[in-house]
């Protein structure tokens, strides 16, 4: 274990940070002893309605009513309803401002570069709701958008949400099937899509497959074409479609009227992978994204008002839902569309120099590509200004949280976290006043009661692997999948396996810190031999040789047991010889435990991942073992697939 942790806050960060801030408020209150995180952290989860409690006030929600009761039902997973009296507007929470400063700065490649005042942000809010309302939008309807990461897309979602509407989103790069697939299950009523988006330096149209997408969802009466990549897009083969433009002429800003709504009543459709079957529609609530959102950003990430927040994604991730959520806490939103890597890997650290981010939120796969790409933002950017840079998205490796502080910046708080399209959340990450250790996630979410269980539903201690679970509840379970009407498939999904328990699907284990270590998805763990092995144990020490720039384990059924396959993609020019094998055997064997060293590796030329750049385990061992994979259009490249189709290798 290392003896000294790769940072530290300093003392007056500590004593001018939002959480400090916090626990003096607890303190008072509820004259309660939480003189450190870990105080704080078991007080929020024996004390659940007393904190969120303290974080409504603290974050000052808008609601035309708190209600009496903070928690019903609380001894019921699923079932328990927080704030179950209350009614608000989730727009509203994030419109807090009308003023000359900035809200939102985008840019698009180098194609777009645009920023919005909070007055004009609040002027664009307007007029759009005004049109919604005029096309019979009502609360409760939803309103779907297959768009890039631009300021009309958070506009969309501020007005539809503002009438009470239900928003969803889905990256403008899926196909008609993978569209299909996740806003037919929905039926939206008004469908937005901007014209096309760049990526790489090149322009992609979104006009073609409009009419068919139309067509496939009798729901929509509307389609709006935002121009994007041109002036002025021909949107007469799309059935009741019109510009945005002109979507909205007539229409004068003015004042916005939000329209109150339950805590409990939704607000977001996000899906799932949607690579082993349909997408899993999840549906959040309205007070559960407000109240989770300003926890995590204000106290887990120490956001500020006026502070510039970014985070690499797409809108069919549920970090932008969360990103866009910082607009709570007054900050200015960074968007970013278009690929980090163009024209060259310094895009985006350049970008961070150029908007002043504070928090420079991305991927543990682009941290580690610019790792491999040789990129050394310290030497070549300032960074003053960034004080937490944010990682999820997969596991973060040691050799990751090296690369941070040897070439990215000495003094930042790297905030590696980890939750999900599922709880619209963190269940395990920064803590702005703790040590930040190699390889660890640092704290337990605050209310989030977090344990690691045995097969058999005992807590392990730490050091021992096992199942990531929640044992108590919190806002963000989901109020369930859309047209799951008797709730079983949401019940099989998180709480059959350890009955009244959320299980996550995470193979963890609690460190010595008192943080977390992450080892990959339990439904991709490998039993050779009956000893359950976490995947992200291999590729750490495989993805650390130079020639591998990227890999893939699975578990492949073989002659009664379970064998390791692993797959590398390796640098131009190398090849997988006998000297590469024993290399890469070597490093795994010595650095983890001979159950670990595969017994085949194979090379390809590719890997395939969905659209939020998650490699897909469980889809390329469907391929192995001949099996198909349901959903390709879930896939940012689904043409790897065939890569792992037949291998004589692994028949052998």
């Amino acid at each position: 274990m290392d003896t000294q942790p790769l940072w530290r806050p300093s003392q007056e960060r500590i004593d001018n940070s939002n959480l400090k801030s916090f626990m003096r408020t607890v303190a008072d209150r509820w004259d309660a002893r939480v003189d450190d995180y870990d105080a704080l952290w078991r007080w929020s989860v024996d004390e659940m309605e007393k904190f969120w409690l303290s974080i409504w006030d603290y974050g000052e929600v808008r609601a035309a009513d708190k209600g009496e009761r903070v928690l019903a039902d609380g001894d019921k997973m699923p079932g328990a309803r927080f704030f179950p009296d209350a009614r608000l507007n989730y727009a509203e929470n994030l419109l807090r401002r009308r003023d000359g400063t900035a809200a939102i700065v985008f840019r698009g490649e180098d194609r777009v570069k645009r920023e919005l005042t909070w007055a004009e942000l609040w002027d664009a809010v307007s007029q759009l709701a005004q049109a919604f309302r005029a096309d019979g939008l009502e609360p409760g309807d939803r309103v779907a958008a297959y768009m890039p990461n631009v300021p009309e897309t958070v506009i969309a979602m501020l007005a539809a949400t503002s009438i009470g509407a239900v928003f969803t989103s889905a990256s403008p790069d899926f196909g008609v099937r993978g569209v299909l697939d996740r806003f037919g299950q929905v039926e939206p009523k008004i469908l937005l899509s901007a014209d096309g988006y760049f990526y790489n330096g090149k322009t992609f149209d979104s006009l073609d497959k409009l009419p068919e997408i139309a067509r496939g969802m009798p729901s929509v009466k509307r389609v709006v074409v935002v121009p994007y990549t041109s002036e002025a897009p021909d949107v007469s083969a799309i059935p009741n479609a019109k510009t945005l433009p002109d979507y909205v002429a007539g229409h004068a800003p003015g004042e916005i009227e939000f329209t109150p709504r339950a805590f409990n009543d939704p607000v977001y459709i996000l899906y799932s992978s949607g690579t082993t079957g349909a997408p899993k529609c999840i549906v959040h609530g309205i007070g559960a994204g407000v109240l989770t959102h300003l926890k995590e950003h204000r106290l887990m990430c120490d956001v500020k008002p006026g502070d510039r927040v970014f985070w690499f994604t797409t809108c069919g991730w549920m970090m932008w839902n969360w990103l866009v959520g910082a607009l709570a806490s007054e900050a200015t939103l960074i968007l970013y569309d278009g690929s980090p890597f163009y024209p060259d890997g310094n895009a985006v650290w350049s970008y961070a120099d150029e908007t002043g981010m504070t928090l420079f939120g991305t991927s543990a796969k682009y941290i580690d590509a610019c790792s491999k790409a040789g990129i050394e933002p310290r030497k070549t950017h300032d960074l003053s200004t960034v004080r937490t840079l944010g990682s999820t998205g997969s596991v973060l490796v040691p050799e990751g949280f090296d690369y941070v502080y040897e070439k990215v910046k000495t003094d930042i708080h790297l905030a590696s976290v980890s939750g999900g399209t599922d709880l619209f959340g963190c269940f395990v990450g920064g803590n702005p006043l703790g040590p930040v250790w190699r390889g660890e996630l640092q704290a337990p979410c605050l209310a989030m009661a977090m344990d690691v269980f045995d097969d058999d539903g005992n807590s392990l201690p730490p050091g021992e692997q096992g199942e990531l679970v929640c044992t108590r509840p919190f806002p963000t379970m989901p109020l369930g999948f859309w047209n799951d009407d008797d709730g079983s498939k949401y019940r099989a999904a998180y709480y059959e396996r350890f009955p009244n328990v959320w299980c996550h699907g995470d193979w963890v284990q609690w460190t010595g810190h008192g943080g977390m270590m992450f080892f990959g998805r339990s439904d991709a763990t490998l039993n050779p031999g009956g000893v359950r092995i976490g995947t992200a144990e291999i590729y750490r020490q495989v993805e650390q040789l130079d020639e591998i720039l990227e890999s893939l384990v699975i578990g492949q059924d073989w002659d009664g047991d379970t064998r390791v396959v692993l797959f590398v993609v390796l640098r131009a020019g190398v090849t997988l010889d006998d000297a590469l094998e024993a290399r890469i055997r070597k490093q795994i064997r010595d650095n983890a435990t001979p159950r670990h060293v595969p017994a085949r590796i194979v090379q390809v030329p590719d890997i395939p991942r969905t659209k939020s750049n998650k490699i897909v385990e469980l889809a390329v061992r469907n391929v192995v073992h001949g099996r198909p994979v349901r959903n390709v259009d879930a896939l940012a490249n689904p043409e790897a697939l065939k890569h792992f189709e037949k291998r004589d290798e692994l028949a052998q």
